[in-house]
């Protein structure tokens, strides 16, 4: 990738997603949150910088924890999603602002102890955003991915065959977000990592079992990029007519299972 190239696709097709995200999409498990806590001595006084942070999915986690968090996602719509939902929670130690990682250098976020990302990092120059984190990682802190596991690396649940086959009928068969496709880098995050400043680096893995409603899994779906609200357009209601009766012949209960996946990627100086 290059350095042009911005933290994810901006535009309608992230926007759309907004209702959708922070209601459907599985949080990252607990373990995660509590790893970081004891692996760094998280005490109520760090700063973390959580970028690409969405409506908060780390960030509301991690608040408890520390002094601060400051959330940093290009989607104006999602830092709002993130503020109403830190009230709704009464977290007041997060501080929400707009940019994205080819701002970085020029944001001024002062020294933090972690920085985190998300599913964002693989729309960024990961090169480039590494060795921008390293200008503000204090002595002794790290760059943290947290993510579902490399594409790939797991086994999809079968419920996931029948929402691809609806998708493809009518979106077509390349994922796209916005004007772009959307396709997983071809590099690892943590051999990318490895080659940058913080090159030592530590994977830790969790899963647990999660039922959905045919409800829950449409919404998921329209949470999705390539699969949002606005990329579907004209066609959301058919689309979602579609879904809905393709789940419900595979699964007549209307209860899917999957294994929920998260993965920590902890990547610290030698």
């Amino acid at each position: 990738m290059t350095s042009s190239t911005p933290s994810h696709p901006p535009g309608e097709p992230f926007a759309s997603t907004v209702p959708y995200y922070a209601a459907f999409r599985p949080r990252y498990a607990p373990e995660f949150s509590t790893l970081l806590a004891e692996r760094f001595g998280l005490d109520g006084t760090q700063r973390v910088l959580d970028l690409g942070a969405g409506p908060g999915t780390i960030a509301l986690d991690l608040a408890p924890r520390v002094g601060e968090v400051i959330a940093v996602d290009p989607e104006k719509g999602m830092l709002d999603e993130g503020r109403r939902l830190a009230a709704e929670h009464g977290i007041t130690n997060i501080t929400w602002r707009e940019g994205d990682s080819t701002l970085l250098p020029a944001m001024d976020i002062g020294p933090v102890l972690l920085a985190v990302l998300g599913a964002a990092y693989h729309w960024m120059d990961r090169d480039r955003v590494a060795r921008d984190l390293d200008r503000i990682i204090e002595p002794g802190g790290a760059v943290v991915l947290a993510s579902r596991g490399a594409p790939g690396d797991l086994e999809p649940a079968p419920w996931r065959r029948v929402v691809d086959e609806v998708r493809t009928r009518h979106l077509g068969p390349e994922r796209r977000a916005g004007s772009g496709a959307c396709s997983p880098p071809g590099e690892r995050h943590q051999d990318v990592l490895a080659r940058g400043p913080f090159s030592r680096v530590d994977t830790a893995r969790w899963e647990h079992t999660l039922t959905r409603t045919v409800d829950e899994v449409i919404g998921w779906v329209f949470s999705l990029s390539y699969s949002s609200p606005a990329r579907l357009g004209a066609k959301k209601d058919a689309f979602e007519q579609d879904l809905r009766a393709a789940l419900l012949a595979f699964a007549p209960s209307g209860r899917f299972d999957g294994v929920i996946h998260t993965e920590a990627v902890i990547a610290t100086r030698p």
